[in-house]
C-alpha cells in the first residue's frame, strides 16, 4: 500500500483522519471542495440543517397521515410517545444517508 501524495490529500481536512483505503466524504465549504471524514461530515452544519428541514416538512406529514385523527380527537395514547419521535427520525436519517451517499468518495 503506497502513501503517496495524493492519499494524503484524501485525509479529513478538519481532524487529518484518513480512512483505512482511503475514501471520505467530499463536501462543499465556502474554501471550495474538502474531504472529511464520516464523523466530520454528519456534523457539518449545512448537512444537518438540510436533514432537519427534510424531516421537519415530511415528518410533519407523515404524522398528519398517520396520527392526525388521534392528535385532533385529544387521544394521546403512550404509543404517541415512541411514534411521533420516530414520524421525524425517520425522514433525517433518510436525507442524511442520502447526501451521504452522494458525496462518498471512491476506495482506493
Amino acid at each position: 500500500m503506497s502513501t503517496g501524495g495524493n492519499r494524503a490529500d484524501l485525509a479529513c481536512r478538519r481532524c487529518l483522519r484518513r480512512e483505512r483505503d482511503g475514501g471520505g466524504f467530499q463536501i462543499l465549504t465556502p474554501d471550495g471542495p474538502e474531504t472529511r471524514c464520516l464523523l466530520c461530515v454528519v456534523r457539518h452544519p449545512p448537512l444537518v440543517r438540510r436533514s432537519t428541514i427534510v424531516a421537519l416538512i415530511v415528518g410533519s406529514v407523515l404524522l398528519a397521515i398517520n396520527q392526525g385523527d388521534a392528535l385532533l380527537a385529544g387521544t394521546w395514547s403512550p404509543a404517541l410517545l415512541w411514534k411521533v419521535p420516530l414520524t421525524y427520525a425517520v425522514p433525517f436519517i433518510v436525507a442524511t444517508w442520502g447526501a451521504l451517499a452522494a458525496s462518498r468518495l471512491p476506495r482506493r
